[in-house]
């Protein structure tokens, strides 16, 4: 299988990202029954994520096999904060969303994109990846660790009841193999 790996411009790619970006939401919400149905929040993120590429040195990569998109990766540069506690100074890479269509999975091509994406990054001088994932996404973690990531911080959530008065139980499922 060919796969070419082309930086785009989300605006000019709008519906090409938005469907992946779906199939990303999709399977967020197989993961967390709190994710949001993405044809609610499709405007607005896809303005943030425009946003981002346009103002903040981001960089969405898509994956071409056989002149198909099979899936893409987006990041942008995240500026340093008056907040930041670590000793590192500098632009850090957020990796913001990555998806595969199911039937290119397993061929590599994450991988490829990451790898990519990491690079363009780190020849401009970043030297710290961020990057979230859901607890239940074992599979991503796996990725992840195989890619020398390392958890240094977990976030804690608690939902409530719209009146404020009882826990909302969050179900988070782990992935199926």
């Amino acid at each position: 299988m060919k796969l070419d790996l082309k930086r785009i411009n989300i605006r000019d790619h709008y519906e090409v990202i938005s469907a992946m970006m779906r199939g990303l939401h999709e399977s967020e919400q197989e993961l967390f029954n709190k994710t949001d149905d993405w044809d609610s929040i499709e405007s607005g993120y896809m303005k943030h994520v425009i946003e981002m590429q346009e103002t903040a040195n981001g960089t969405c990569l898509l994956a071409l096999a056989e002149e198909q998109p099979a899936g893409f990766i987006f990041g942008y540069e995240d500026e340093e904060g008056e907040s930041r506690i670590e000793a590192y100074e500098g632009k850090d890479l957020y990796v913001s969303d990555g998806f595969v269509y199911p039937q290119f999975r397993r061929l590599g091509i994450y991988q490829q994109i990451n790898e990519a994406l990491e690079q363009i990054y780190i020849d401009q001088g970043v030297r710290r990846i961020l990057r979230f994932t859901l607890s239940s996404n074992t599979r991503m973690q796996r990725f992840l660790e195989a890619q020398h990531y390392q958890p240094v911080r977990l976030l804690y959530e608690k939902w409530l009841t719209p009146d404020g008065k009882d826990i909302d139980p969050l179900i988070l499922t782990p992935p199926e193999e």
